[in-house]
């Protein structure tokens, strides 16, 4: 299955967030956080970025997915140690974009069906 890492300046925000990809329906889908800053204050961490990509790696992938600016370099900090084409940093809305990969992942997609349904939550009207 498919993992998803989300990646925000609040650790509280990403806990949230996973709170509630569990709720809907994805409690199967490994989701990791990697918010906040090591002492507890708002910011980004490739220590955690890091860590939380290993976790949530199950064998089919792994979809990033940052709130802001600062967390997508975390990230990319992060992939130049990577030299894996399993691991997709997708520039998706934070939180529609999470609910469409876990949905998609709980339902067995494949890691370009899961960052694809991230992407297009971009265009999914609200009204």
């Amino acid at each position: 299955m498919v993992g998803i890492v989300l990646v925000s300046h609040s650790r509280k925000v990403a806990e949230g967030l996973s709170e509630m990809l569990a709720q809907i329906g994805s409690a199967e889908v490994p989701v990791f956080v990697a918010g906040g800053a090591a002492d507890g204050r708002l910011g980004t961490s490739p220590d955690s970025v890091a860590a939380a990509i290993r976790e949530a790696d199950r064998g089919d992938g792994v979809v990033i997915i940052p709130d802001l600016g600062s967390a997508v370099l975390s990230v990319k900090t992060v992939l130049e140690d990577i030299a894996s084409d399993r691991v997709v940093l997708v520039d998706a809305p934070f939180v529609e974009g999470s609910v469409a990969a876990a949905v998609t992942a709980a339902s067995g997609g494949s890691l370009e069906e899961v960052s694809d349904a991230a992407r297009q939550a971009r265009d999914v009207p609200k009204l």
